[in-house]
């Protein structure tokens, strides 16, 4: 039917959930702290739409996204316009690779990273 969500283990809690609500600019749904878990959940959503589950636990192995793996490649978000978006995380601080173009659709897109270094593409619509 769709996609519901992606789930992401984060290292740094705080740190990370600056990334995807202030930098990235996702809503939060839902904080909750599962105190038998030693785990924080936030639901984050664009607009209203729910779309990433991010996770805190404790001393959480590293998984490796480069060189590249078996497993989740990256994560994909839809803009209207590359190059607004590059030049607003760019002045976030954060680091963007170049624009490129999409040899099959001819569309621009660039990657960044997360906190942990889980690529985020930006994929102009």
């Amino acid at each position: 039917m769709k996609l519901h969500h992606i789930a992401i283990i984060c290292s740094n809690y705080e740190t990370s959930k600056r990334f995807y609500t202030e930098i990235l600019g996702l809503n939060i749904l839902r904080e909750v702290y599962r105190k038998e878990r030693d785990s924080w959940k936030l639901d984050l959503a664009i607009g209203d739409h729910y779309v990433i589950e991010l996770f805190s636990f404790p001393d959480p192995p590293k998984r490796p996204s480069r060189p590249e793996s078996c497993g989740l490649r990256h994560l994909a978000f839809s803009v209207r316009n590359v190059e607004d978006k590059r030049e607003e995380l760019n002045e976030k601080g954060l680091a963007c690779e170049e624009i490129r173009i999409d040899e099959f659709t001819n569309k621009k897109f660039f990657f960044t990273q997360d906190p942990d270094d889980l690529p985020i593409e930006f994929y102009e619509e």
